[in-house]
Order: C-alpha cells, then structure tokens, then sequence
C-alpha cells in the first residue's frame, strides 16, 4: 500500500514518521514542489494511494473524486478548512487531524508578538539594521486585558501564558466555558480588551470574524493578534485601521492569501509571519509523528 505525504518540509527534524510507515510495510510519495500543492497536483500526486498526510493542499470533492483508492486524510495540524469533509463523509474516506501537537508551540509565539509589539522590538531592530538609532517608548504588558476570540485548546493555553504575566484574561467562544476566566460576548469583549488575540476557525458560511464594524468597535490603542487561520481578518479594514492610528499594531501569521504579498507590509507597527504557528521542532516532530500514527490507525483493517 502507498500513502502520499504533502507537507512540503516532513521528517526535517526527525525520521521517526517515515520509520513508523516503513515499519508498517507502507511505501510513501513526498511532496517534489518544496510548497502547498494545487489540486491538479495533489491528483496526480496522490494516484494510488490509500492515505494522505495532507498539509494545507485543497483536498476539495473534486480531488476526492479523482482518487478512488483514498481512504484516509490524515491533516498534519490542527485545520480542516482546506478538507471537504462532506465529501469525505460521502465517500467513506476517514479524516483525522493533530489537535493537540501544535498548542503550545502557537501559544508560545501569541505571547512572543504580543511582547514584541508591547516593546516594539521588531519595529526598533528594522530600523537600526537601517541605520537609525532611535529609542522608542513601549508598554508593559502586565496589567493589560487580553480577549481571546475561541477558548478551545490553543485558546486556553494562551490564556495560562498572559496569566502568568499579569494579564487580565477574557474570552469569546459559543461553545466554551471557564471557570476562572471570564465570557463574554464578541462585541463586548472587543471594546473592552487592550490586545485582541484570535483563536477560532471560520465562520461556518464564510465571512470575516473581525469585519469592519467589529475591528471599529476597538478601542483606540488596541493590539490584534492572529496566528490561528487566514480570512478571519477583514486586512483591509485592519489595513485602514493601523495606518490611521486607531489601532496600536497588529502581528499577523496566516492570510486570506499566502505567501502574502499586500500592504500591510509597509506600515511599520505591523509584525508579519509566513505561517510558522506550529513551526518549533518539538512540536513539529510531535505533530508528524500523530498524523502519521493517525493515518495508519485509520486505514481499513
């Protein structure tokens, strides 16, 4: 039996994912483009294989449909919204994903942008690589009062981590409950926090999680943070926002489109990331090593 891997950078830190498959008598395609595939590419990518340790690929009907042979999605990470899961549903293929593997690796980088913005350190270090030798004044955070949008295991985690700095910790998740932070309504709880920080996926139905009216109801000075999914920002509106001032400053990791070429670039108060939430070496072996354990428990017996 044959499994495609389409993460463009598995097995870098460790060879314990292939060992598991070639223990398990299974031969292995490695994703050739060194990027996220197409659909045509993960097509002829994935011809005869069973499963998949898909990356963020769209695994759409369409492609399912090409593939009779597929019987597993195993996502390596936490996402599903590149996989069409009714489909999968549809065509009896199993789909399985990472949860827990990249939750302290994302709420270990939160914490570093929301420092960094506090201090400016990003925004100093470009300029004296430029040669301007320039102290600006920051802020600390202690004291300043985070709302979390989606309290689910990322979500929780980063909470522990701006707990233990002082912080004043709230969230914003239908489908979660605390017993020591409090909840609170969406618009709520962005007119009252200093640093928004969002944990959640999509919107079932598609839109914007911050639109132009929530990311307007902040407070001149708010901080915003996303590291969770691309498209859950309006960056235009987060665009207009930061340039005027309104907003203090915002890191981004994920974009409605990657790699990310748009404007947010060139303001100075804005951190950016190319999608690298789950890249710590330990958290990455881990979340290799369950996608493929994952993958395998899942093939058909």
């Amino acid at each position: 039996m044959k499994v495609a891997i389409t993460t463009s950078s598995f097995a870098k830190f460790s060879d314990e994912p292939l060992r598991l498959l070639r223990e398990a008598g299974m031969e292995y395609v490695l994703n050739p483009t060194g990027r996220a595939i197409t659909e045509d590419e993960a097509i002829e990518l994935l011809q005869g294989c069973i499963g998949v340790a898909a990356g963020t690929e769209p695994l759409t009907r369409r492609v399912m449909q090409a593939l009779p042979e597929l019987k597993v999605i195993s996502r390596c990470g936490t996402g599903m919204d590149s996989v069409d899961r009714a489909a999968a549903a549809e065509l009896g293929i199993a789909v399985r994903n990472t949860p827990d593997a990249p939750t302290q690796a994302v709420a270990e980088l939160t914490l570093g942008y929301a420092l960094d913005l506090m201090r400016l350190v990003s925004r100093m270090d470009r300029e004296l690589r430029a040669g301007t030798w320039k102290k600006r004044m920051g802020n600390l955070l202690a004291g300043k009062k985070v709302g979390l949008i989606g309290f689910g295991r990322i979500g929780r985690a980063t909470g522990k981590l701006f707990e233990a700095f002082g912080c004043e910790v709230a969230f914003a998740d239908p489908f979660a409950e605390s017993d020591t932070n409090a909840k609170m309504e969406m618009d709520a709880l962005l007119a009252w926090a200093d640093i928004v920080s969002l944990h959640c996926s999509k919107p079932e139905g598609g839109g914007y999680i911050l639109d132009e009216r929530r990311l307007g109801l902040m407070r001149p000075g708010t901080w915003v943070i996303n590291a969770a999914r691309g498209g859950l920002i309006d960056e235009a509106a987060l665009h207009a926002l930061l340039a005027s001032g309104h907003l203090a400053g915002a890191a981004l990791d994920v974009f409605a489109k990657e790699p990310y070429e748009g404007p947010l670039r060139d303001l100075p108060s804005v951190i950016l990331t190319p999608h690298i939430g789950s890249y710590a070496v330990e958290a990455r072996v881990k979340m290799e090593t369950d996608t493929i354990r994952n993958l395998l428990d899942a093939l058909p017996k």
